[in-house]
């Protein structure tokens, strides 16, 4: 079967690398000229994520991040207020980037192609891009991430809702943090929780994908309140003037917003945070947002990762979301060949009650950041969901599914 995924990115790295292990000829689609290589920041890792791996062809006795002991939670002051014992590997969007890469076949990888229309036809899709030129397979993957081009072009509605708060992140170099904050918070995943508000930091593999001490990077992660119409607005516009209402590249945050973030975490975070803050070099914003496709599957179309589900970051699943869509994905495949029909339809089925999930799982933990509680019972569970001992032992851990 010829497949062609639309997206770069992880999810459909993913895709193409295990669809092309069980037989399938693969090209995948970017629409940015060159390499991705940089995006991104801190993924916490889960078994799912590991086996998605192994199905890629990425070896299995690889490093793949820094491994931690636990997690500790720090008052004001900078002291720890809490433990808990919680091994774990953490990674970066680039070290999986550039194993996924490694792993693909070669040649099909085709940068500067932007998807533009769609066409089936009976045992066919047409992808058109915006060079002017057409490819055509039995199946289309759409793995474009959140602003979907795929999903826009069939199922437009609804759109991605935003939950009233968004996320500083940015990285810092192990080298240039002092001692004492190395000590204290660099060896685990640390937070920093203050009312409506929440820090958290862990170390990742650094420059070049180094895992060595003293080269490698501290990811943090700081939810705060944003109103739509006013502070996300402020937090969304350049320099120059310029809004960007789909999110805001990192290196055009505005200098000011910058200035004001750090002042802000000298004031209200613990003094390793208010470090961690301070050193790094490109602050970036990411808006935080949910969304569940009511469909996966459009004649020879599926959709995969946050082009279907974008639950909050706090599951710290949305990378391993996307590697179980595309194991997924492949089984549904094997277990009915020649079927393409019912092959999507049991992989709809199958992955939408997971999607589902996961984003509901996701509000619940970001409930204490939710500025807006509706009922008696959504500001209870804000209340009970914002304590420490909670948030340690809920944040970026891979949930039971009931099903």
């Amino acid at each position: 079967m010829r497949v062609l995924i639309v997206g770069g990115s992880l999810g459909g790295l993913f895709t193409a690398n295990i669809l092309h292990r069980i037989g399938c000829e693969v090209r995948l689609c970017e629409r940015v000229p060159g390499t991705l290589a940089g995006r991104g920041a801190g993924i916490a890792t889960h078994p799912e994520l590991f086996e998605a791996l192994r199905r890629s062809g990425v070896t299995s006795d690889l490093e793949v991040g820094v491994h931690v002991p636990g997690r500790i939670a720090l008052g004001r002051d900078g002291g720890v207020i809490g433990r808990y014992d919680f091994p774990q590997v953490l990674t970066a969007w680039g070290r999986l980037q550039t194993l996924l890469t490694e792993a693909l076949p070669a040649g099909c990888y085709l940068a500067g192609k932007e998807l533009k229309t769609i066409e089936q036809e009976r045992g066919v899709v047409h992808a058109g891009f915006g060079d002017g030129t057409r490819l055509s397979a039995e199946l289309l993957v759409g793995a474009d991430g959140l602003r979907s081009t795929t999903r826009g072009l069939l199922a437009p509605k609804p759109a991605p809702a935003y939950a009233g708060y968004a996320a500083w992140r940015g990285l810092v170099e192990e080298a240039e943090l002092s001692r004492p904050t190395r000590e204290a918070i660099f060896n685990h995943l640390a937070f920093c929780l203050i009312p409506g508000e929440q820090m958290l930091g862990y170390p990742v593999a650094g420059a070049d994908d180094s895992l060595a001490i003293g080269a490698r990077r501290y990811n943090f992660v700081w939810y705060r309140p944003a109103e739509d119409s006013t502070v996300l607005r402020r937090l969304l516009t350049d320099d120059s003037g310029r809004h960007h209402p789909e999110g805001i590249p990192p290196h055009l945050v505005s200098r000011r917003a910058i200035t004001d973030m750090r002042a802000d975490a000298e004031r209200l975070l613990a003094p390793q945070f208010a470090e961690v803050t301070r050193l790094a070099t490109q602050p970036f914003l990411q808006p935080i947002m949910d969304f569940c496709a009511e469909r996966l599957a459009f004649g020879r179309v599926a959709l995969l990762g946050d082009a279907a589900f974008v639950a909050r970051p706090h599951v710290g699943m949305g990378v391993t979301k996307a590697g179980g869509d595309a194991m997924a994905l492949a089984d549904a495949l094997k277990a009915h060949p020649g079927d393409l029909p019912r092959a999507l339809a049991a992989y709809e089925s199958a992955r939408l009650r997971v999607g589902r999930f996961i984003v509901e799982h996701g509000r619940n933990l970001g409930a204490p950041l939710t500025p807006v509680h509706h009922s008696d019972a959504e500001r209870a569970l804000a209340k009970t969901n914002a304590t420490p001992d909670f948030v340690m032992r809920t944040a970026a851990v891979a949930p039971a599914l009931p099903f």
